[in-house]
């Protein structure tokens, strides 16, 4: 997707030869316009020639990007890699589901070699990452937790309790003081502001 840019009601957008009408937008004399004040979004859904929008403000998709920090939620994990759905990009919630991959050598920097997924996330863990690759047309982003900041900054203990991290790599339910281990988020004051 191109970068958003911000129009006004019967502003001329493109020219009907260069992309087809989505919403929030008009037709006249061959030209598309603007019927809204908002941001432009093209899209190539397939098509020979990208839908072209304007969504307001508050309904601008705020999309994952590379180098972006995101907020997931771990959904299964298995010996290669764990499976998550992103919830946030920065501080910001997403309104559709994108679903995100952190492959077994991206859990982290060192020893890569020597890490268990399972040691480093369980499902329904809250996970920060960072963006490495777009991924695929399933919007299946490929993700990272090899720097101190990311990775794990919510978890439960099998007792329910949320747990509290008593080192990089392990935390505690303060309830059964049982340790379970975790690849943990040395998490920065700036990250918890959601």
């Amino acid at each position: 997707m191109s970068p958003m840019k911000l129009c006004v009601p019967g502003d001329r957008l493109c020219s009907t030869e260069d992309c087809m009408p989505g919403t929030g937008v008009y037709l006249r004399h061959g030209y598309i316009y603007s019927s809204l004040a908002g941001y432009v979004l093209r899209k190539n859904e397939g098509e020979e020639l990208p839908v072209i929008s304007v969504v307001r403000e508050t309904e601008a998709q705020l999309l994952p990007d590379v180098g972006a920090i995101v907020t997931c939620k771990v959904t299964c994990i298995n010996p290669r890699f764990a499976k998550v759905h992103i919830l946030y990009v920065g501080s910001t919630p997403l309104k559709d589901r994108f679903r995100g991959t952190i492959r077994k050598e991206d859990v982290r920097a060192t020893e890569k070699d020597r890490v268990e997924t399972y040691k480093s996330f369980r499902p329904g863990d809250i996970v920060l990452a960072k963006v490495i690759s777009l991924g695929d047309v399933q919007s299946n982003y490929l993700l990272t937790t090899a720097e101190n900041e990311l990775g794990v900054v919510v978890a439960h203990s099998e007792a329910g309790a949320q747990m509290v991290p008593i080192s990089w790599c392990e935390m505690q339910c303060p309830r059964t003081h049982a340790k379970e281990f975790r690849k943990v988020a040395r998490v920065q004051p700036e990250y918890l502001q959601a």
